[in-house]
């Protein structure tokens, strides 16, 4: 069993130094739980069985959360489609699970926002819609303070929330609340907080084969992608934690309980000013639920829900699916949408539990765990909001692998990094926006990304004021936030911090060009980097964005794809 960390000076704190201690840590240690994949679920696996007081390390052969949970559509919700699937305890779950997030267990990183549901028809339509969303909000009143109930609008009360819709394109509204999240940065909190309680946390690591001892797995053969060291990994239980390369894990284990099937789905992200509305909105599509959804000074439009058995690491987005996106957005706007007015955009996959039909959007949404091997513990499916029930479900098969005899999880009480007073602060952001020399505005924004410790944030402000500026052609943000992301939150290259430690990314025209070199030299004094290495960095971010904006126009998912392959990854040099 562990010895909690929290004696250490900064254990939650995932910077270059911490990593040459975790490849040490991971190469002599002896591990209860090794979890392979650091997204939310394997995230969630590794906080979960590290307050269970079991000794825990977690893997990922890219970034923290580089994969499907950087990519969704930043919502936390119940799913109310799933009603009229008459799935009821999969919306229960969720919804609880949305209520903790909320109110507990992250409020710095999950916010309610309101959404409107457009009818179009009379009567039979809003009764319909009505009675889903009532039941919805009834679901949701079983837990801790919900969110405001839904309410009906007429039309001219729905034209009010949003005046960009169309009028002639509905006859009234309701409008319910759901919230939403910066997924990529909930996940690396996530992972911080298992730090936090003693976890040995290693991203740029990939697992390339087993330890056994006769038919039980013991233990994980990796490799760290930054410096090329073998690592052998020892663990009592092995958790494959790896979404959409599920199959692959188990292929190398020798044998599958499971089959994952990859859904993609694309999202466009446009100006705030394009769409005049005061609320999120959804729409259905004929093949799958199309959200708009508030995202500071922007919108998020999407998403798809269409077949990918193409590259796993980077899947790319056609000229097809943004203007399918973009057609049915414009079906409703008085102000169409066109490619130009699109800044950003970002596909990813989902992981999907296969089932008969061929079509995604009928295959399982739930999540399953299975002992795949003696040692050897899968988990796949399921839904972002859910991912703390998975992680618990798999903790626990992972207890019965270790002999049973493991505390029960905690981590319903067991708050993300950051949320400890975080309503204290929030009411006190003023007065920390006035001794920081900040605007109110900037430090609420710094508030909804920190939370409590946004005070370290402020601390590199004052100890170097030059931090304090905004970041050339980003200038939402601060340089002191680059150089958290390097001395805190793992980062290890560009690509980590313009597109999930922040947004810059998808919230620049130049997809985050100009702010690139600025960025790469603040990282470059703690990793290290001489001048031939900024530039390589750069290479590689350059290329990535010229392929991403090469496949936009293509008109396929194989054209796409071998478009956006032509750029290498950073982490292997290689195009992937």
């Amino acid at each position: 069993m562990a010895t909690l960390a929290l004696m250490d000076d900064a254990p939650s704190q995932l910077g270059p130094e911490a990593r040459r201690r975790a490849l040490d840590r991971l190469d002599a240690e002896q591990f209860d739980v090794v979890v392979i994949g650091a997204g939310v679920t394997g995230a969630g696996c590794a906080l979960d069985s590290t307050v269970r007081g079991l000794a825990t390390a977690i893997i990922e052969q890219r970034d923290l959360a580089s994969g499907t949970s950087s990519r969704s559509s930043k919502l936390i919700h119940g799913g109310l489609r799933y009603l009229e699937q008459f799935n009821f305890a999969l919306v229960a779950e969720a919804l609880r699970e949305r209520g903790l997030l909320v109110n507990e267990l992250a409020p710095h990183l999950v916010h309610p926002i309101p959404f409107l549901y457009p009818l179009q028809h009379r009567a039979w339509e809003r009764a319909y819609v009505g009675a889903g969303i009532m039941m919805y909000d009834t679901l949701a009143a079983f837990g801790r303070r919900p969110l405001p109930r839904h309410r009906h609008l007429s039309r001219r009360g729905a034209l009010a929330e949003i005046p960009a819709l169309r009028k002639e394109t509905l006859v009234g509204g309701i409008q319910y609340w759901d919230a939403q999240v910066d997924d990529a940065r909930h996940t690396m909190m996530v992972a911080r907080t298992a730090a936090l309680y003693g976890a040995t946390v290693g991203s740029s690591i990939r697992a390339v084969g087993f330890l056994r001892r006769g038919p039980r797995i013991t233990g994980v053969k990796a490799v760290c992608l930054e410096t090329g060291r073998p690592l052998r990994i020892r663990g009592r239980v092995v958790v494959n934690a790896t979404g959409v390369w599920t199959d692959q894990l188990q292929d190398l284990a020798g044998k599958r309980t499971m089959r994952v099937t990859a859904s993609k789905g694309i999202h466009l992200v446009v100006p705030k000013d394009r769409i005049h509305s005061a609320s999120g909105m959804i729409i259905r599509t004929e093949r799958s639920v199309l959200f708009l959804v508030p995202w500071g000074s922007y919108w998020i439009i999407g998403t798809t829900d269409t077949p990918w058995d193409l590259d796993l690491a980077h899947p790319a987005a056609s000229r097809t699916d943004i203007d399918y996106v973009l057609g049915h957005i414009n079906q409703v706007l008085v102000e169409p949408l066109d490619h130009d007015d699109v800044i950003g955009v970002y596909a990813g996959l989902r992981p999907l539990l296969s089932g008969e039909s061929d079509a995604t959007s009928k295959l399982s949404r739930e999540h399953a765990v299975a002992r795949t091997a003696p040692g050897l513990v899968t988990v796949a499916g399921g839904k972002y909001t859910t991912y703390r029930v998975m992680a618990e479900d798999t903790i626990d098969l992972a207890g019965v692998e270790l002999g049973g005899r493991i505390p029960k999880s905690s981590t319903a009480q067991t708050p993300i990094l950051g949320a400890d007073g975080y309503h204290a602060f929030w009411n006190a952001r003023r007065r920390l926006a006035d001794e920081a020399g900040l605007p109110v505005a900037d430090m609420e924004r710094l508030l909804r990304r920190y939370g409590t410790v946004v005070t370290d944030v402020i601390d590199l402000m004052r100890e170097q004021p030059e931090l304090s500026a905004p970041l050339p052609g980003a200038e939402s943000y601060r340089g002191a936030e680059i150089v958290y992301a390097t001395s805190h939150e793992g980062a290890l290259h560009l690509d980590d911090v313009l597109t999930r430690r922040t947004r810059i990314s998808i919230e620049t025209w130049d997809r985050g060009l100009e702010a690139a070199e600025p960025t790469a030299r603040l990282m470059a004094g703690l990793l290290g980097w001489d001048d031939a290495a900024i530039a390589g960095e750069l290479e590689h971010y350059r290329a990535r964005v010229a392929a991403e904006r090469e496949s936009q126009t293509a008109p396929d998912d194989l054209t796409a794809d071998a478009a956006r392959l032509g750029a290498p990854d950073v982490r292997t040099g290689k195009r992937v």
